[in-house]
């Protein structure tokens, strides 16, 4: 299924993805995550049970081609900047083509003639943002109203600031995307998916702390999943924490007795374990000969010495 929406900054040929995740502008990116949490869970399955085959589709596919790419985009700092260039760019093309604005939404005309632009638009979006998941049927239109308020917001913006660059010329059509004919249907990738490769990517760069959220974060929405546990259980024995380290392998192993990262760092654990009980008895060892070195027999009744060797 494909999504068409045709409002707001969509109409730019410009995929809002502010707008999809029902967010303002200026999000930062812990708004950002917690709003991609939010509607992560509205969207999976287990929050759907009572929910149509059709539904449950719908669902899916709007996690997956509008929903996840969207939060791929912003939750990451330099492309969000990237992403917010390109939004001033949008908002000055704007206020130099008025002709080409058309609001259908009354809260975007409200916003237009608000005195106090910023509080209207914050407001407007939260209102639209706790409505924008709730029917699946009205997901696009909504999507397309917070579209708009963004334009709106820009446009206001730029009056207000400084002067735009010199407008380029555009063609008098805005250009139209061009699809390919029936394409294949992309693999389904849910949030849990999405959690776990950015978690892989953090422990390869050495950011343990912050992939262990992303893994907490996907066990909070599939607590039985031995892939993650296994990494979790990973990273934890990369921090020398091996007993939790061993609770989330065996965790792992309950849900997925086969699982071969499981399998891999409990092998990594017991070789570690063995190693440290032969530096022990090592230890022990050294410790008795050193002992027995300095016995010259006899035996000591209440601190006096009687008999062994004389000096």
């Amino acid at each position: 299924m494909s999504f068409q929406i045709t409002q707001g900054l969509f109409r730019f040929d410009f995929i809002d993805h502010h707008a999809v995740l029902g967010v303002p502008v200026d999000a930062d990116s812990k708004e950002i995550r917690k709003r991609y949490m939010l509607i992560a869970k509205t969207l999976h399955p287990d929050s759907r049970s009572t929910a149509s085959d059709e539904d449950k589709q719908l669902a899916t596919e709007i996690l997956s081609k509008l929903v996840n790419p969207a939060y791929e985009k912003l939750s990451q700092d330099k492309e969000r900047a990237e992403h917010a260039v390109l939004l001033r760019l949008k908002g000055q093309q704007a206020s130099q083509q008025p002709e080409t604005i058309e609001l259908k939404s009354e809260l975007s005309r409200t916003l237009a003639h608000a005195p106090d632009t910023e509080a209207t638009y914050k407001e407007s979006v939260k209102k639209l943002a706790q409505q924008q998941y709730e029917s699946l049927a009205r997901m696009q239109a909504i999507t397309g109203e917070l579209s708009e308020l963004n334009l709106i917001y820009l446009t206001l913006k730029v009056g207000r600031g400084e002067k735009p660059t010199q407008p380029r010329k555009t063609p008098s059509a805005p250009p139209t995307m061009t699809r390919p004919p029936s394409p294949p249907p992309p693999p389904k990738v849910t949030p849990v998916d999405q959690y776990y490769r950015r978690a892989e990517e953090l422990m390869n760069k050495g950011n343990l702390a912050q992939a262990i959220l992303e893994l907490r974060d996907a066990l909070k929405l599939e607590p039985s999943n031995s892939s993650c546990h296994s990494l979790l259980g990973e990273i934890y024995l990369k921090q020398n924490q091996s007993t939790m380290a061993k609770v989330h392998i065996n965790q792992a192993l309950k849900h997925n007795p086969k699982d071969p990262k499981a399998l891999e760092v409990q092998k990594k654990m017991e070789i570690a374990a063995q190693k440290a009980a032969s530096k022990a008895a090592n230890a022990g060892k050294s410790g008795g000969k050193s002992n027995k070195k300095g016995d010259d027999g006899g035996i000591t009744i209440f601190g006096i010495k009687i008999g062994g060797k004389k000096k």
